[in-house]
């Protein structure tokens, strides 16, 4: 029996102003992964792709480790998009061969009288063939237990986000201006951007 469970979270981020506008930032894309993922749980595929390894999850009695690889990249406007490409679920081959995830994001930077604001949203969806014993459990007891755990995984990912990338965006701007990258601040400087598109 095929089981679905969905999750759905949406952001939405004061940036506080700095020198460089946070669109030059956010053409890095592969620095929202960084932000949102401990450093030795990614590893870099492409320059857009990147393998994360998700922390055990428990799902009633199961403990499984998905490994998802997912696909970054920003448009010349700042916008990102995060999608998986493909998902291995660690230590157990019969759900490993029964399961799909996809996961779809997007975070955008609008300007406003007050300033900048990043809005976003993510979408996890999961299929999956469960063994028995909980094949026999009722499907919405499955389902409620399912999309509960994947809504804290989203959760957890907006909370990493919040205090993460703002953390991150201040960091990389001293670090651009400590370079003397940048004229005075009240002119237009050049910047240097590593656009990766």
């Amino acid at each position: 029996m095929s089981t679905k469970f969905t999750a759905s979270q949406s952001v939405e981020i004061a940036v506080p102003q700095q020198p460089i506008p946070i669109q030059h930032y956010l053409r890095q894309p592969q620095r929202l992964v960084y932000a949102l993922v401990d450093t030795n749980r990614i590893q870099p595929l492409a320059d857009d792709i990147f393998r994360l390894k998700m922390r055990p999850l428990a799902f009633m009695s199961l403990s499984i480790q998905p490994t998802v690889d997912m696909k970054v990249w920003a448009e010349s406007n700042g916008k990102i998009h995060l999608r998986s490409q493909g998902c291995e679920i660690l230590g157990i081959e019969y759900i490993n061969q029964r399961f799909n995830l996809n996961l779809k994001g997007h975070l955008s930077p609008y300007q406003f009288s007050t300033g900048t604001h990043l809005r976003g949203r993510a979408d996890l969806e999961v299929e999956v063939e469960l063994p028995p014993p909980f094949s026999y459990t009722p499907k919405p007891i499955l389902e409620t237990t399912g999309n509960g755990l994947l809504k804290s995984v989203l959760l957890t990912i907006k909370q990493r986000l919040l205090h993460q990338l703002i953390a991150d965006y201040r960091r990389w701007v001293m670090l651009q201006t400590q370079e003397g990258k940048l004229i005075s601040d009240d002119q237009t400087p050049e910047l240097p951007i590593f656009n990766l598109e």
